[in-house]
Formats: structure tokens, C-alpha cells, sequence
């Protein structure tokens, strides 16, 4: 009994997670968001480490402060979603930003500008499902994701040939056996006729 809950749980786990999986890739599509996996800390408190991340675009011009937003600082190659800590205008009159961790003890070291019209801003974080993303970017997960369900089907066939086939061959036994006669009835005792002297009575 303990073993078929623990398999029943377990299996409901297994698709409650499938299921997140599915939704969190479906959803970008629905609702026009861009996804991104937050794999450091500097936001812990907002964004823990390991969320899938949405962002939707937005025009650069309505960006304020207080807003997370994610972008690739100058000089690095990587996104980094962090929060808008100052804007203030160049000589030209172009918003130069200033951004900040909110995990981190100080502001970021780099003030830039928005090249684009559009900029990624945050909307919200689902947490640990990055890491399912992070794993399934590795080849071999996603070969065991898909070889997996396809492991356990063709073990449940088995299994259930197995049992298909246990139960036919009790059947047959059952079948096979001789059916019993039953047993002829002992021969009737003769009833025995009770005589008794009949006295002859004297005149």
C-alpha cells in the first residue's frame, strides 16, 4: 500500500512539474513576454536565484526609476536584470542610466545609455523553474526527457503482458483439471421387521 501511494505521489509530482514546464514555455507565446533565467543572486529578496524571469518590451522613453529592467552592460557579453537606481540627461539630452542589485551593498559601476527604442522590463518571476530550463539546455537531459516516458511505457506493456500471461495460464490449469464425481451413496440398510411371540391366552 505504502509503495503504490509513495509510486502515486510521486508520478503526480512528476506531472505537476511537467505541467509547470509546458505553461512557463507556452506562456511568452500567449502573452508577448520575453523569458529569462536568473542565475545569480544580486536580486535575491525580488528575484531569487534559479526564477524564470518575464520581461515584457517596452518604449525606452517610459522607463523610471525604480524599474528592473534587463539589459547587457557595457563591456560584458551577458543579460543582467537589474533595478534602475538613477536617470539623468546627457549633453545631448539622452537618458543615461544607472542600475543596482537589489542584493548588493552598492550601485552598478557602469552609467549607460538605451541604444534601442524598446527595452525589457520586468513583470514577474517564477521561482526555481529556471532551473528545470538550465538543465533541459543540456543535451542530455533533453535526450532522457524525452527517452524516459518512452522507457516507462514500453516497462507498463511488459508488465501488463506479464500479467495478462499469468492469468491465462491459471486459467488454462484451472480448466484442465479433472472435474470431481461424486460419490455414490452407501447401499440402503434393510429396515428390520419387529416380531413378537403372540401369547396364546388360555380359556
Amino acid at each position: 500500500m505504502m509503495r503504490r501511494l509513495g509510486g502515486g505521489l510521486l508520478a503526480l509530482f512528476g506531472m505537476a512539474a511537467l505541467a509547470i514546464a509546458i505553461i512557463s514555455m507556452l506562456m511568452p507565446a500567449v502573452l508577448h513576454l520575453q523569458r529569462y533565467v536568473i542565475t545569480g543572486g544580486s536580486m535575491t529578496g525580488t528575484i531569487s536565484r534559479g526564477a524564470l524571469a518575464y520581461d515584457e518590451y517596452v518604449p525606452a522613453s517610459v522607463l523610471k526609476v525604480g524599474d528592473i529592467i534587463t539589459f547587457v552592460p557595457p563591456r560584458m557579453h551577458g543579460p543582467v536584470t537589474h533595478r534602475i537606481v538613477s536617470i539623468r540627461r546627457d549633453q545631448n539630452g539622452n537618458a543615461i542610466f544607472r542600475t543596482k542589485g537589489d542584493a548588493n551593498a552598492a550601485a552598478d559601476p557602469w552609467h549607460f545609455a538605451l541604444t534601442n527604442h524598446t527595452q525589457a522590463r520586468f513583470v514577474f518571476s517564477i521561482p526555481y523553474v529556471g532551473y528545470v530550463f538550465a538543465v533541459l539546455s543540456l543535451r542530455w537531459a533533453r535526450v532522457a526527457l524525452i527517452g524516459l516516458p518512452a522507457a516507462l511505457i514500453f516497462l507498463s506493456i511488459i508488465v501488463s503482458m506479464w500479467r495478462e500471461g499469468g492469468r491465462e495460464k491459471a486459467k488454462v490449469a484451472a480448466e484442465s483439471q479433472p472435474t470431481g464425481s461424486r460419490a455414490a451413496d452407501p447401499p440402503a440398510t434393510p429396515a428390520k421387521t419387529s416380531t413378537e411371540p403372540m401369547g396364546v391366552r388360555a380359556r
